[in-house]
């Protein structure tokens, strides 16, 4: 079954260049002479990953699936098992079943390693959530639903600098000897999709400089944007010949 991406690229650098002008403009609003409470501000200030939500929207309608079924903005909550409900970045929900949902992700500096942190407990727990809740009939009648996540992460020396750990009782994981955060969200991500979390994620890498014009790059082929799209327009094509 053949899957429509349709200018994807382009879409994407858009996506990337309303992350760095959003921010930029939350950053202005702020009250000068308090640079840390203003780059949090942007950071935390929401819609900044609107561009992202576009580009899937985008995506969905190109593979068949009508845009009143499409939720962004409003109606994201679904139940847990864990917790009542969670309200993800984007849900499809169509006839009664839900077909897929999203989290859109971002991360820029200078303070990376507590962030890094919060943002692997978000993305494990909120996996392990959902898929217990789907295993318990939360969803009804749905078939297992399409799980992904996108991480955009700053591209800068304090991302890409390895980062020593602590080990005072037993050793980590080798895989984390000498890892920068950048490499450590590549691992985070991609173990998320092996132990089946999330059906698919993605890495977008960019620095402030690149990002305000849309460029980017992806460190790790098995989590660029294209696979990440074709996976959920493949799903959302067979969803539909099923019905």
């Amino acid at each position: 079954m053949s899957v429509t991406l349709t200018d994807y690229e382009n879409r994407t650098r858009k996506a990337v260049a309303h992350y760095w002008k959003t921010l930029s403009e939350q950053s202005a609003r702020q009250a000068k002479g308090d640079a840390d409470r203003g780059r949090r501000s942007a950071v935390t200030g929401g819609k900044q990953m609107d561009g992202f939500c576009r580009l899937v929207n985008q995506l969905l309608i190109d593979n068949g699936l009508p845009e009143a079924h499409i939720y962004t903005s409003t109606k994201l909550e679904l139940p847990g098992y864990f917790r009542p409900t969670k309200k993800w970045d984007m849900v499809v929900v169509y006839k009664d079943m839900l077909v897929a949902a999203l989290e859109f992700k971002s991360q820029r500096g200078p303070s990376f390693g507590n962030n890094f942190n919060n943002r692997s407990e978000e993305a494990i727990g909120t996996g392990k959530d959902i898929e217990t809740a789907f295993r318990e009939k939360a969803f009804g009648a749905s078939p297992r639903p399409w799980l992904g996540w996108l991480m955009l992460l700053e591209d800068c020396p304090a991302s890409k600098r390895p980062v020593k750990v602590d080990e005072p009782h037993f050793e980590v994981f080798p895989e984390f000897w000498d890892t920068s955060y950048a490499q450590r969200y590549e691992l985070l991500l991609r173990k998320l999709v092996l132990e089946k979390l999330f059906d698919s994620s993605a890495l977008l890498m960019c620095t402030e400089a690149q990002g305000q014009i849309g460029d980017y790059t992806e460190p790790a082929r098995d989590l660029g944007v294209k696979q990440f799209l074709a996976g959920l327009g493949a799903h959302v094509g067979k969803f539909l010949a099923s019905l």
